[in-house]
């Protein structure tokens, strides 16, 4: 989902530029020893497709990326064949502002999955969301969002109750598909969806890739914890170009990924925290995003003391290794049974499932899961 999207685009180079060996795997936590004991597919035995709303050719769009310093313009080349038959898998998207009925969205992007999945001969297929982020979705108590009976009854009746990242979610589910929600946008988290991957025995992971600042504050912040510092203010500010930064524009689309960004300081530091938290779009970043944090602590006696950060990073480049990394996971749970949300938090800011925030137990979370189903 956004497979012609900066992180999808690069998602796709990568995977492609790898297998080709003009590419190193630095990066892809799947690779380490401690994960790849998961028995893990290889990158060479899995075949991309996609679906977006966009009709740019991805050669185009690796160009463009390639142009920002985002991808080496040099292994373009040498996987143009391969992008191009990536191309030829791609398919329409879902327009929540369209005519189209949700139920006859659903209905054709579920196609689309099982005749890919038919087309290739593939065991298995995994839908991860890399799409733009959208606004959160109010729940109302027995209504479609919450209930299958009300959901089901609403389709028929040719409404449109669901988030578009729930359509495909929703598509995916009735295709056997897997999910992956890579943004904070509802897709899989709202509780009709969460019945509906029970009832199907599906596994699926999320939410909200952690890439940037919350990485660091999910190392940072058990660190004070743990050697008994009180942080009094955790101030952050955030600058972003491209396109997650002119949707994180809208203050709606903002909504969805503050939350995400914040609830977790609270639980790993144990109290309450003041301090802002800002998003800024700022064109002239492209791809890349700048994160500007204040920690304000105390010691010993009371002395006041504090920490300033400053990190800068290209959001595509660090997202879409980890989209490989959980496209694997992901698929080696369906292959083994699991069902329900994935102990996968180390990967994201909202973690499914879990209420834990600290990278380090998220890491001993992950191995310990990796090294259970590849016993």
């Amino acid at each position: 989902m956004g497979a012609r999207g900066s992180v999808g685009v690069t998602t796709i180079v990568g995977a492609l530029a790898v297998r080709a060996g003009l590419a190193g795997r630095v990066g892809l936590v799947a690779e380490q020893p401690e994960i790849a004991a998961a028995g893990l597919p290889s990158l060479d035995e899995l075949v991309i497709g996609g679906h977006d709303l966009a009709t740019d050719p991805l050669v185009k769009r690796a160009e463009r990326l390639a142009a920002g310093g985002v991808v080496p313009a040099g292994i373009l080349p040498g996987i143009a064949s391969e992008l191009e038959e990536v191309e030829g898998r791609l398919r329409t998207g879902y327009d929540v502002s369209s005519e189209e009925h949700q139920r006859e969205a659903i209905e054709r992007l579920s196609a689309d999955l099982v005749a890919f999945r038919e087309a290739h001969g593939l065991e298995r297929v995994v839908v991860v969301d890399v799409a733009s982020t959208e606004p959160p979705a109010e729940v109302v108590h027995g209504g479609p969002l919450a209930d299958p009976d009300a959901l089901d009854a609403a389709l028929a009746a040719g409404e449109s109750p669901l988030p578009a990242s729930s359509v495909y979610v929703l598509a995916a589910y009735r295709a056997g598909c897997p999910v992956v929600s890579f943004t904070p946008s509802p897709g899989p988290r709202l509780p009709v969806l969460v019945t509906l991957a029970e009832r199907a025995g599906l596994p699926w992971a999320g939410s909200d890739g952690k890439t940037g600042e919350t990485l660091l504050k999910s190392a940072l912040a058990p660190m004070f914890a743990t050697r008994a510092l009180q942080v009094n203010a955790w101030a952050s500010y955030n600058m972003l170009g491209g396109g997650d930064g002119a949707t994180l524009a809208d203050p709606d689309n903002a909504r969805s990924k503050l939350v995400t960004k914040a609830q977790g300081l609270e639980a790993m530091l144990g109290h309450p925290v003041e301090g802002p938290m800002h998003i800024d779009y700022v064109p002239d970043h492209g791809d890349w995003k700048t994160a500007i944090d204040h920690v304000s602590f105390e010691g010993f006696l009371g002395v006041r003391m504090s920490l300033q950060f400053t990190w800068s990073g290209c959001d595509s480049a660090l997202a879409a290794p980890l989209v490989l990394d959980l496209a694997r996971l992901t698929l080696r749970a369906h292959e083994v049974g699991e069902a329900g949300p994935l102990p996968f938090g180390f990967f994201f800011k909202d973690p499914a499932g879990s209420t834990e925030h600290r990278l380090g137990t998220q890491w001993d979370e992950l191995v310990a899961w990796c090294a259970r189903v590849g016993a």
